[in-house]
């Protein structure tokens, strides 16, 4: 009889044991089952955002847009500043050159004021000579130049024909032989053509 109920008793254990295991594998597959879904609930809620071959272009049409009207306000400013340095510089230019000028103004006003009391010319000619060399030599400083036109050849790119006369000797042709104004360059350009007659 004691062996009866061993035996009784052992499926009741193995009966348990089977239960436990498969209540262990139930917990196994929820939990992964949990797992898989809370990962598929995160890629849900953290969309990889993949932009098209369109979308990438017009970003990049975007950003060199913005480049360029970056670059074009830069150089208009440039531009705007070397304009304004430029009339700066002309501006100081002429003031530079009135400035040197104000003497010889000086010298005139005092030359017509002696011409008033004066019953000479001699002395009223050689103060106004004075002047003349004065305004010269600070014309000259400037890089002002006189153009050596008489029984010089005649030259378009220094001279501007008046008219045409008979030359008086063969060695005349094609010369300068008289000067009605004279020609003036500045820093070796032309600023005044001289006006000349040429021998035919």
């Amino acid at each position: 009889m004691f062996n009866k109920k061993k035996k009784e008793e052992e499926p009741v254990v193995e009966n348990n044991t089977a239960e436990a295991a498969e209540s262990i594998n139930e917990n196994a597959n929820e939990s992964v089952e949990n797992t898989a879904a809370e990962q598929n609930e995160t890629a849900a809620s953290e969309p990889v955002v993949e932009l098209s071959v369109e979308e990438k272009l017009q970003q990049q049409v975007a950003e060199l847009n913005d480049k360029y009207l970056r670059l074009f306000a830069e150089f208009d400013n440039f531009k705007r500043r070397t304009q304004k340095e430029r009339v700066e510089l002309l501006q100081t230019a002429g003031k530079d050159i009135v400035i040197s000028l104000l003497p010889v103004l000086d010298d005139f006003e005092r030359a017509i004021k002696a011409t008033e009391k004066s019953t000479e010319v001699a002395p009223v000619r050689e103060g106004i000579e004075l002047v003349q060399t004065k305004l010269k030599s600070i014309l000259s400083q400037k890089g002002l130049k006189e153009i050596e036109s008489l029984n010089t050849p005649f030259d378009t790119d220094l001279h501007e024909a008046i008219t045409q006369i008979p030359s008086p000797t063969e060695e005349q042709k094609g010369k300068v032989i008289d000067q009605l104004e004279k020609g003036y360059m500045l820093n070796d350009k032309v600023v005044r053509f001289a006006k000349v007659v040429v021998g035919a």
